[in-house]
């Protein structure tokens, strides 16, 4: 019921509350960014250790290969994270 409101209000919007949707969509394009790094970490995470657990004599490369995509998707995130909040500044 409450996203009603909020179409409503968004709909008048004026040159006030124009920063307070930026700071808004900033902390949901933030929050989302993070719960997709989290989710994709977890899942990289469950993969590798499945993967050992069926090869152990693969350790090293099943490891390096999952540490080094879990840093990528670490580095996309912050990414988000950062660009959300460039665009918060922006108003």
């Amino acid at each position: 019921m409450h996203i009603f409101a909020l179409l409503q209000a968004a709909g008048s919007i004026t040159r006030d509350y124009a920063g307070a949707w930026g700071m808004l969509g900033a902390g949901v394009g933030a929050g989302l960014a993070t719960v997709g790094a989290g989710i994709g970490i977890g899942r990289i995470g469950g993969q590798v250790a499945d993967g050992i657990a069926r090869q152990p004599e693969a350790y090293n490369s099943i490891q390096t290969a999952g540490l080094i995509l879990a840093a990528l998707i670490e580095g996309i995130a912050l990414f988000a994270v950062v660009i959300a909040f460039v665009i918060q500044n922006k108003f």
